[in-house]
């Protein structure tokens, strides 16, 4: 019976090749699937996984597979889906429903599909598989007992879940695992949104005059990034200890509607809404373009920039050109949806071995302490955050210190002073 939803089951092979390539570049995945294939830690536990379908995610999916995780997997976001990699994820017998350019309505109908796994386990990217458990779950046979988080956007809303009392069960925000904001935030999103940028609109980045919204770790990786291509950096923020921080890292801290009158590219990660509004468009200039990298599509007012449009049309695959009645040109990158994902293939594999591999790790933890923890959002243990930087470290084959039994009773002692 066909358990899944998809484009077109003839990519699979294309889609093969292309997760073993990304595989390549997931070492500390590959050390954990050898271990769960002789271990079996997720055997008999169903999981049901709303994640962005990538080659990545795939090589995932079959590490869960091989610790016998009954697995499902829908979508995160409508635009974010590799269609080869959906088929060849059914060619392996692991249960996809998800479709690039997906409408709304397809999008939840997939979301409900995967709660109808009645999942052990739920993982998540932006929070929107439990949010609709919650809020549906009379609907469904109620026997999760954990799950895990991978976004700030995700994280900020299971918190407000658990401090107004709704969350049902705890959830590991592995958002928030040093191997993952560090470097996945950092260096994956920061290459991977530049990357988006350029393949949409192939523009050359020296000289560019780039305004970042936002300067949480994201936002850090794509600042660094753009600078390093030659383009001069300007930084908004609404928090003064990151605005600072940004000062001190070289960036020019301004308002944002002041940012808008000087910038040609702007760039959103903050994980809030409207923070590109009616009022800063009107002040940008002729030409520029908006991009986000959040996670959800709201950071810019879509809906503020169509309703001052007189005509928009698209002049590139993932470039609409909105023209304002004062004829002012304003071109929004992948429907104001994750433009590394929308346009590009997201992060390298690399950075997303260290985060898949908390996903992978933080699963056989919560299976282990099925029944013994509260509703509440968790960080990541620590033992396993460190384990996951050791395997990485020894797959790029670097060597570090370790304590000395007299350096260690010295960091645990109080009495020797100067």
């Amino acid at each position: 019976m066909k358990n899944y939803d998809i484009k077109d089951p003839t990519l699979a092979e294309e889609g093969k090749l292309r997760i073993e390539w990304a595989g390549k570049e997931m070492p500390v995945i590959r050390i954990i699937e050898q271990r769960f294939a002789k271990e079996k830690p997720l055997e008999g536990v169903r999981i049901s996984a709303c994640l962005h379908i990538t080659t990545e995610t795939a090589n995932l999916a079959l590490a869960l597979r091989e610790g016998g995780a009954d697995l499902v997997l829908c979508a995160s976001n409508p635009l974010s889906t590799q269609d080869d990699v959906t088929a060849a994820l059914v060619d392996y017998d692991i249960p996809v429903n998800a479709i690039k350019g997906e409408d709304n309505e397809t999008y939840y109908r997939h979301i409900i599909t995967a709660l109808e796994h009645k999942p052990h386990l739920t993982m998540d990217d932006g929070a929107d598989l439990v949010s609709t458990f919650h809020q549906k779950r009379a609907e469904f046979e109620y026997d999760v007992f954990g799950g895990t988080e991978e976004t700030t956007t995700g994280v900020i809303r299971l918190r407000n879940m658990a401090k107004a009392g709704k969350l049902g069960y705890p959830i590991i925000a592995v958002n928030d695992a040093q191997t993952k904001h560090f470097f996945d935030n950092r260096y994956g999103t920061g290459q991977s949104t530049i990357d988006g940028i350029t393949r949409a609109t192939n523009i050359l980045w020296a000289g560019r005059k780039v305004v970042v919204c936002g300067y949480g770790w994201c936002s850090k990786g794509i600042a660094k990034r753009a600078q390093g291509l030659g383009a001069q950096v300007m930084v908004t923020e609404v928090n003064p200890i990151l605005a600072l921080e940004a000062a001190m890292d070289g960036y020019q801290v301004m308002k944002s509607i002041e940012a808008c009158k000087i910038g040609e590219i702007f760039i959103t990660a903050t994980g809030d809404k409207n923070v590109i509004d009616k009022a800063h468009i009107l002040q940008m200039k002729d030409g520029a373009i908006l991009a986000n990298s959040g996670h959800f599509n709201v950071e810019i007012n879509i809906s503020a920039l169509e309703g001052m449009a007189k005509s928009k049309r698209r002049v590139r695959p993932s470039v609409d050109e909105y023209t304002l009645h004062d004829g002012k040109r304003i071109h929004l990158l992948g429907e104001g949806r994750l433009i590394n994902l929308a346009a590009a293939e997201g992060h390298p594999a690399s950075v997303m071995d260290m985060s898949f591999a908390n996903q992978a790790l933080c699963l056989e933890y919560l299976a282990k302490m099925r029944g013994k923890l509260e509703p509440e959002v968790y960080s990541v243990p620590q033992e396993i955050d460190e384990e996951v930087g050791r395997l990485k470290l020894a797959a790029m084959g670097i060597a570090i210190d370790s304590l000395t039994e007299e350096q260690n009773e010295y960091l645990e002692s109080w009495e020797s002073g100067t």
